[in-house]
């Protein structure tokens, strides 16, 4: 991956960028050597029912944060607003995918969640409660949010295009008494019945006492009487104020669980003090927000981006934010540049997987659009290519904003490695998140724990404790123990390939479990997409392998070309040709499909095991999260062509003197 990405890495100028409002070296030197005292001091940006005792107790592995601090996160994000000239500036900006639209402020914002937290009081719900809320993109997700912060209730959010099924196993772990949902929800011009898949759910979970449903598609549903609840019905007549609850630093706020492709999903459980903290720094440090920000992050809020960066962070910091309903390319391939356009976004946080889909359309659909409103871009949800970070750069940000390149997971809370411009410029690098944050000591370890040097790549790990970091995982701290901790003892694993080049810029190469076997030799998918991208031709790809008799895996790559490049043998060899001369014979792909659409979630995210599925014919299991159903049949519809004797889809280049290691 060095060489691959050194080759394709530009050293842009940024001063022109971002103003410097600190200095980045000392900031983090200080949340090194002092960290009690540095984020002692940052808390005071927050407003306190009672100060802590202590900033840190650290027994590895777990941190607790502002320890005996009493706070809630729904005052932070309202209620002291409301002294403020923030209480009548709009919160949200919401658009729905039929173009419906509605604006909140805070001061209403502020009144709806009272009211909904009244009404789950209502039904029951007490402080420690758990509820699961499964709602698409609509403003009573982030309401319900708040309400269950502000009462002290662990709410679970459920991704909107999960299964019932997918949704009984995660509100039977977390024993929920009440599921929120919809009567239904939007999706490229269909209504999903989330609804009937919350019936579905509530059945196999005797723990469940009420549904409340939110009307939102207006189509026909059933209600029974006895456990069936409109929120409209709740609500009627209904203006409360509810106290806030008090709650302690290291009280769980909500469980948020992994995707759960390969097994029994994970509760990640989050607190409240050091999350809420770390959220708001993270988000002020790396995009440079302001009173005059118009944010919009894109993802959902079933993941954990959209908690963090759609939910509490902008509200914490004041913030101006839109939220879409919709898919990015419905009605048509201009509809998040008409949105941006429209209410003057000033920062646009998405993920790689939406900028190459864009990528693969060209150009003209963003030209068509002022977007001059934006200051700064974001990356999101996996490594950035070099050519999507340019391609964002150049057409997005017109050569003249720099990109906030992310990492982070579920488990951190919040970004852990990005640009900074809120703190002081960086030269930055197409594809390299860059540094830490303060307060993030990382390290790039080899197989026996051993530090490696600069160019080499290995496991990155976290040294020491952040205040946005997982309280556990629910119901299972053995697994919490051997999932993060176990290999490193005293060192948290994220489970990514890392390198640090010689600048001391941080490159994030994907999953380490997401690696092919070659004749012995170990590739990440991320670095064969990151490659095969390269070329002018692609604009998307994924990297799958299937078992071969005597090189043990063999590459399997799909992937989409850019518009006016039709599919034909003589692309595939230069691809092959092209892979090998940017990575070596090893990455010499068994076989080559061009598709015109790749497998990926709502959320964006490329679902490579329904490829690996169908490259190696085993079963394609759940496929709840999957944006569109056309693309696992189109790859499907590939192989079979392959199988019937057809050569359109094979690889005409070959590498038959790969052997084994010995």
């Amino acid at each position: 991956m060095t060489q691959a990405a050194d080759s394709r890495v530009a050293h842009l100028p940024t001063t022109q960028y971002f103003c410097p409002s600190g200095d980045y070296d000392e900031m983090w030197r200080r949340a090194d050597q002092d960290p009690e005292g540095f984020w002692g001091e940052q808390a005071m940006d927050l407003d306190w029912f009672k100060r802590w005792d202590k900033v840190l107790d650290w027994k590895v592995p777990y941190a607790r944060w502002f320890v005996g601090g009493k706070l809630n996160l729904s005052y932070q994000c309202l209620d002291r607003h409301m002294k403020t000239e923030v209480k009548n500036k709009v919160a949200f900006h919401w658009e729905g995918e039929l173009g419906d639209t509605q604006v909140l402020t805070y001061a209403e914002l502020y009144r709806l969640t009272n009211n909904y937290a009244a009404a789950l009081k209502r039904l029951g719900v007490k402080r420690g409660d758990r509820v699961a809320l499964y709602l698409p993109m609509i403003p009573a997700l982030p309401i319900f949010m708040l309400a269950c912060a502000r009462i002290g209730a662990i709410f679970t959010v459920v991704f909107s295009a999960f299964s019932g099924q997918a949704l009984a196993d995660r509100v039977e772990d977390v024993e929920a008494k009440i599921i929120v949902t919809s009567s239904g929800m939007h999706r490229r011009g269909k209504i999903l019945p989330l609804k009937d898949n919350a019936v579905e759910a509530a059945k196999k979970c005797p723990c469940v006492e009420k549904i409340v449903v939110v009307k939102h598609t207006g189509h026909n549903v059933e209600m029974d009487p006895a456990r069936d609840v409109w929120l409209n019905d709740l609500l009627a007549g209904c203006d409360e104020y509810v106290e806030p609850e008090h709650m302690d630093s290291n009280d769980p706020l909500f469980v948020l669980y992994t995707s759960g492709s390969t097994g029994k999903p994970k509760g990640i459980l989050h607190g409240t003090g050091g999350y809420s903290l770390w959220i708001a720094k993270t988000m002020q440090w790396a995009f440079n927000t302001d009173k005059k920000t118009v944010w919009w992050c894109t993802a959902d809020i079933g993941w954990i981006t959209g908690h963090s960066y759609v939910v509490f962070a902008p509200l914490e910091l004041g913030l101006t934010s839109v939220m879409y309903e919709g898919a990015p390319d419905y009605p048509t391939l201009d509809r998040w540049w008409q949105i941006i356009a429209k209410y003057g976004v000033t920062i646009l946080y998405t993920s790689p997987t939406a900028i190459r889909m864009f990528m693969r359309h060209g150009e003209e659909w963003p030209a068509k659009h002022d977007l001059s409103s934006l200051r700064i871009l974001g990356s999101v949800g996996e490594p950035i290519n070099p050519e999507a970070w340019l391609w964002y750069y150049r057409n997005i940000g017109h050569e003249r904003i720099g990109i906030s390149d992310t990492w982070w997971q579920t488990e951190t809370g919040g970004f852990m490695i990005s640009p900074t411009p809120g703190i002081q410029p960086h030269f930055l690098k197409p594809g390299s998140a860059t540094k830490p944050m303060p307060g993030i000591v990382p390290a790039v370890l080899d197989a026996e724990g051993k530090e490696l040097p600069n160019g080499e790549t290995g496991f990155i790990v976290i040294k020491k404790p952040w205040p946005g970091m997982l309280l556990d995982i629910y119901h299972n701290p053995e697994l919490y123990q051997k999932t993060y901790w176990s290999r490193f003892p005293g060192y948290y694993l994220p489970g990514d390939y890392c390198m640090k080049d010689q600048d001391n810029f941080l490159w994030l190469l994907g999953r380490a479990d997401e690696v092919i076997k070659v004749a012995g030799h170990r590739i990440s998918t991320a670095e064969l997409e990151s490659a095969i991208v390269g070329h002018s031709a692609v604009a998307e790809a994924a990297a799958t392998s299937r078992p071969d008799e005597i090189k043990g895996e063999a590459i399997i790559m799909f992937v989409t070309l850019r518009k006016g490049t039709p599919p034909s043998v003589e692309i595939k060899n230069e691809l092959t040709r092209h892979l090998r001369a940017t990575i070596g014979t090893l990455a010499t792909p068994e076989e080559i499909f061009f598709v015109n659409l790749l497998p990926k979630t709502r959320s964006g995210k490329i679902m490579r095991r329904l490829l690996k599925a169908v490259a190696t014919g085993a079963t394609i299991g759940d496929t709840s999260t999957l944006d569109d159903g056309a693309s696992v049949d189109e790859a499907k519809a590939a192989f079979a062509e392959l199988s019937a004797g057809s050569h359109h889809y094979k690889s005409g280049e070959r590498n038959p003197e790969t052997k084994p290691m010995p």
